[in-house]
Order: structure tokens, then C-alpha cells, then sequence
């Protein structure tokens, strides 16, 4: 499944989601305004204009556009906190980053596996601790304010593998955009559902009125309750259509992902079976029923949020029949009762052990970290041979924010001895002797580190760093580029991780002013490719013969049949790459996908991918909000 088509099919989503949601809104005005014409006995006396109602209509459809307009407007203010608000909406506990109980350990190192091979920063982890069905959820404005909700029953029931199948399906929502629609669709529910909310209340206080007013204030009360929740039926519907269109297409981006269907339909097939299939207990489970995994509850086909179960293991596997989850149902018992299954292979195993410097590594993923990416080993496992790689010192370094931030500071320290005492200096003026020390501490541990771990531990790292408060976020940031320009020139390492750092930060401050889709054409932003593709194409090449062949396939892939002429990239590149970047952010999805291509065009163009081009690749990636390629 192409992620960038899918961009643009939740846009498309998007569209039809507003005109039928304008659609609902003018059927309730209209029998909102009728009821009130009626109830206020403003009928035109003989000879009077009937044009003497408009006054009434108008202010009351004012008010039906004005309540329904501001209830969705608080709801979606109330969810301003991005997936953090929402997974507490439904009484979610944050897990924490040193939690010792097995299977939250488990969680946590699915989750970071998966954070780590689709380039994007670990989300907040959250559990329904109280829920014993099988269901699972991603919200959020941007992957940089995301959180991964997981009922109880998703760790007590499922394998490894079928975790890591949901934890996939989950992260298709993160990186296509469907988390902010997600959102936005709860806004409008509540909005139409305010109307049948007000209505009640307008019974409740009619009832105690005077006879003739409270008549009246009876049936406006009756009204709008009634046609609020007919009104609230139809969202309903707009909900459960938007919902399953881009469910099985999450289904295939999860497959795309963990390379293998057997986890993901193993997951759909014990919802099948299991008593309590994904049903939620929450009394709010109708609200985020479109952002789950599976169903919220047993509901009447016409208002499904998501396909038929049978449907979705048939997709993953065609041969698949109903007899089989007969006798799948007759093994559950035993299954349940026995250890958890063995992994599948060593990697995944050693991950979620602690971590311990210099454990072996099997002899499948040596290759991973030995100055480069081996392109033949899943992004998973290449994920978990990373992880493996950290020493489990600095693994529980990242978990904490004034740690982590020591961690950061000491990966953009020079390797070069006469450049660190202005750089330690830089460090003490920022934070102080004590910070200082400590950064200079974790130099040894790092020394040790895999270069292609630098940026994976970034991901690693971000949820301890957006919990500093943001002067200290900032501070960070400043001490940062102070660091890298201490020599007068900027390396391709210390800027990618500087700009990874900012991006991400930035919009985990301010969530609802995340980036969204952009319009624009690939010829519209052509000096920005060409641009970005040198950088990548010089990055990866130690000759400019070489380079200039890397980037002639990369712009054969854009810009098939122009003759453009090689320019070297300039000595001072970082300024231009970053407003090329900022250009290319605000194409349309299948216009990113044509520079990503381009890209890996010249990326591969040597037939191996440096440590170098990686990070850059990432790093770029994550500036144009997509995942990273696989």
C-alpha cells in the first residue's frame, strides 16, 4: 500500500467529510427553523407579508449554526493537547518509559521498533487498563504530539507478532494524515449532538415554566432534541463510511510495514473468537469508534466503523474460512493457559530483554550496523538490532528528560580533542557546570555507539525531551547549533541531527499548527529538487564523478527527459537545503512521493546506502512528513 496514495485519499475523505457534514447542518436549520415558526404562532395574519417571519427563521438559524459551530469549536479546543487529551478522554493511563511489568515492556519496545523503522518519533504510550477486549488506537494532530492507546486484552491476548501487526495498522494512522481528520470528526459529533443535549435541558426547565410559555419552551425543547439526535444519526453514518473506507487500507499499510500477514490476521482472528472481541466498556467509546482498531461494540451494520472481520482476514488471507475459527476458538483455552509464543526470530526476542553493551547480535543483522544499512533485512528487524546495539545505561538515559537532554548535547560533541573545551564551554554557559559534567559523562558511552543508532536514538529520546519545559526545549536548541558551528563549518551528522531535533520539538509544542498537505506540483518547487537530490547525491559519494552520476538518475526519476545541467552543492549548503526542504513540505502527496523516489534513485545509485545518506534520509523525511521509505 503506497502511503502517499493514501495521503490523498484521506484528503479526499476530508472533502467529502465537510460536504455532507454542510449537508446535515442545513437539514437540521431547516426542521429546527420550521418547529420554531410553529411553536411561536408567527403566521402571517390576512394581508400581512409572509416576509415578516424572515426575521425569526434568521435568528434562529443563526442560533442552530451558532451552537452547533461552537460546540464542535470547544470539543476540538478540548482535544487542543492532541493525542495526549484524547487518550485520557477515554480513561487511559500514560505508560511509563521504565515500567518493569513484561508485557508493558513488551508494549513499549514494539512500539519504539516501529517508531524507529518508519522514521518518526516514539508517541506517547497509554493503556485501557480496565478493558478486556482486543482494541487499540493512534491520535494526535502530527506524529510529533501522537499517542498509541492499547486496551488490557491487546497484552493479555495477543502474540508478539500480532502486536506488532496492530502497533503497524496504528502507525499507518499516524503517517497518513488520518489522525487529524480523526480529531476533527469528533469535533463535529459533539457539535450535532450539543443540539439534543440543549433540547433536553429545555424540556427539564419548560416543564417548570408558566403553562402557555412553558408549552412553548416544550416543543422548541422536543424539537431540537429530537432533530439533534436524528441529526446526530446521520453523523453517524458519515462517521462509519469515512471510518471503514480507510480502515482496510491501514490493514495493508500494517502488512507493508512488518512484512508478513500472519500477525495482523492472527490479531483479527482472536477479536473473532474472543468473548469480548474489541468491545469497549467506556461509556465514551462511541466518540473515538472511528480511530480504533476494531469495533467499539456490537453495533447495527449500517453504523460499522470498520469492515466485516471476515472480510479483513480475507484480504490478509484469501484461502481463509469461517469453519476455521471453529477450531481456532477450541485451541484458545490451551494457548491462553501456555507460555508466550517463541518469536520469530532472535532479534525480536533479545528486544525485549534489557539491553546489555556488546550482546551478540544474530548473524543475519551483523550486517545492519556495520557502516551501513543492508537493504535486504526487514525495517523491523534492522529497528531491533538498533535497539540492541544501546547500552542499557543509555537506554535508561533516554527515558528521562534532564538525561536525555544531556544525551542529545553530548552526540553534537566534536570528536576532535581541540574542540571540546569550546564546546564543553558553549554547554556550561547554557546549563550550567553541573549539565556540563554530565554531558561529558555520556561522551565515553557514546563512543561506543553505532553511527547508524544516532538518530534512532532522537526518536528514542523525544518523549523525555517534549516533557522539559519549553524555554529549556529552546535553550536546547540554540546550545545545539552553537555546538555544531564551534569550527566554523557544519558536518552532515551535527546538522541532521540539529534540524531532526527542531522539527520535531516545534511541532510538539504546538500541535494544531502541525503542517498539513500541501497543493502544489512538482514543477512548482523544481530548483528545490534539484537542490535537495545534489545535497543527497554529494552526501553519499566521496567523488563528484560519482555524485554527478547519482544525481542524473535522481533527476531522470523527476524530471524524465530535461537536460539539467550538474551544479556541486554549495560550501555553505545548510541555509538553502532547509528553505528547499520548507518548499518541497508544501507539495501535494503524490508530488512527495516523485521526490522520494528520486531520491532513493540516487541514494541506490552505488548499490549500497552509507550511514550518511540514511540520516539525511531520514532527516528529510521527517521534514516532509512522510514515513521513511522501506
Amino acid at each position: 500500500m503506497d502511503f502517499f496514495a493514501q495521503q490523498a485519499r484521506v484528503r479526499g475523505s476530508s472533502r467529502r467529510l465537510v460536504a455532507l457534514f454542510a449537508l446535515a447542518v442545513v437539514a437540521i436549520v431547516a426542521a429546527i427553523d420550521a418547529v420554531v415558526w410553529l411553536a411561536l404562532g408567527h403566521h402571517p395574519a390576512d394581508g400581512e407579508p409572509a416576509a415578516s417571519n424572515l426575521p425569526l427563521l434568521l435568528v434562529s438559524s443563526v442560533a442552530v449554526i451558532a451552537g452547533i459551530g461552537l460546540g464542535s469549536l470547544f470539543r476540538i479546543i478540548s482535544l487542543s493537547a492532541g493525542g495526549k487529551a484524547v487518550a485520557e478522554s477515554v480513561g487511559a493511563v500514560a505508560v511509563p518509559p521504565d515500567t518493569r511489568d513484561p508485557s508493558l515492556r513488551r508494549l513499549r519496545n514494539v512500539i519504539e521498533e516501529v517508531a524507529i523503522a518508519s522514521g518518526v518519533p516514539v508517541p506517547d504510550i497509554y493503556l485501557m487498563a480496565d478493558e478486556p477486549g482486543i482494541n487499540a488506537f493512534a491520535a494526535g494532530y502530527s506524529s510529533s504530539d501522537a499517542a498509541v492507546c492499547v486496551t488490557r486484552g491487546c497484552l493479555d491476548k495477543l502474540s508478539r507478532d500480532e502486536l506488532q501487526g496492530v502497533m503497524a495498522h496504528e502507525f499507518s494512522h499516524v503517517l497518513n494524515g488520518d489522525m487529524r481528520l480523526n480529531i476533527r470528526l469528533m469535533g463535529l459529533l459533539f457539535g450535532i449532538l450539543v443540539l439534543a443535549v440543549a433540547g433536553r435541558k429545555l424540556l427539564q426547565f419548560g416543564g417548570r415554566g408558566s403553562r402557555r410559555g412553558g408549552s412553548q419552551l416544550l416543543l422548541i425543547g422536543a424539537a431540537l432534541m429530537v432533530v439533534g439526535y436524528i441529526g446526530h444519526f446521520f453523523a453517524r453514518l458519515i462517521q462509519a463510511a469515512v471510518a471503514r473506507s480507510r480502515e482496510a487500507l491501514a490493514d495493508a499499510s500494517a502488512v507493508q510495514f512488518t512484512r508478513q500477514t500472519h500477525g495482523l490476521a492472527g490479531a483479527l482472528k482472536k477479536i473473532a473468537i474472543d468473548v469480548e472481541g474489541s468491545a469497549l466498556q467506556v461509556a465514551n467509546r462511541q466518540e473515538v469508534a472511528h480511530m480504533l482498531f476494531g469495533e467499539a461494540g456490537s453495533f447495527n451494520a449500517l453504523f460499522a466503523t470498520h469492515p466485516p472481520l471476515l472480510e479483513r482476514i480475507r484480504a490478509l488471507e484469501p484461502g481463509f474460512k469461517e469453519a476455521d475459527l471453529a477450531r481456532m476458538a477450541t485451541g484458545m483455552p490451551r494457548e491462553a493457559a501456555s507460555p508466550p509464543p517463541a518469536r520469530a526470530n532472535a532479534a525480536a526476542a533479545a528486544s525485549d530483554a534489557p539491553r546489555r553493551s556488546g550482546s551478540p547480535l544474530p548473524p543475519m543483522l551483523t550486517g545492519v550496523l556495520a557502516g551501513g544499512v543492508a537493504a535486504a533485512v526487514p525495517s523491523f528487524q534492522r529497528a531491533a538490532a538498533v535497539q540492541q546495539t544501546l547500552p542499557s545505561g543509555l537506554n535508561e538515559a533516554v527515558q528521562q528528560p534532564e538525561s536525555a537532554l544531556t544525551v542529545m548535547l553530548a552526540l553534537a560533541l566534536s570528536s576532535e580533542a581541540e574542540l571540546q573545551p569550546a564546546q564543553r564551554r558553549i554547554v556550561a554557559d547554557a546549563f550550567g557546570d553541573d549539565v556540563q559534567r554530565a554531558v561529558q559523562a555520556q561522551t565515553s558511552v557514546l563512543a561506543a555507539l553505532a553511527p547508524i543508532a544516532r538518530l534512532p536514538l532522537v526518536s528514542l529520546a523525544f518523549p523525555a525531551l517534549r516533557q522539559l519545559p519549553d524555554g529549556r526545549q529552546q535553550t536546547l536548541l540554540r546550545a545545539l547549533d552553537d555546538l555544531v558551528k564551534v569550527d566554523g563549518r557544519v558536518d552532515l551528522n551535527e546538522y541532521c541531527l540539529a534540524r531532526l531535533l527542531r522539527i520535531q520539538l516545534s511541532e510538539a509544542r504546538a500541535p494544531r499548527r502541525a503542517p498539513v498537505d500541501g497543493m502544489k506540483k512538482l514543477p512548482a518547487a523544481r530548483d528545490s529538487v534539484i537542490l535537495v537530490c545534489t545535497v543527497v547525491a554529494a552526501a553519499g559519494c566521496s567523488d563528484q564523478a560519482g555524485a554527478r552520476r547519482a544525481w542524473l538518475f535522481a533527476m531522470q526519476q523527476a524530471f524524465p527527459g530535461e537536460a539539467i545541467e550538474w551544479t556541486p552543492p554549495p560550501a555553505a549548503w545548510q541555509a538553502p537545503f532547509e528553505r528547499a526542504l520548507d518548499d518541497l513540505d508544501g507539495l501535494s502527496p503524490t508530488a512527495k512521493e516523485l521526490v522520494i523516489q528520486a531520491l532513493l534513485r540516487a541514494v541506490h545509485a552505488d548499490g549500497q546506502v552509507s550511514v550518511e545518506e540514511a540520516e539525511l534520509l531520514r532527516v528529510i523525511c521527517a521534514s516532509l512528513h512522510c514515513p521513511l521509505p522501506l
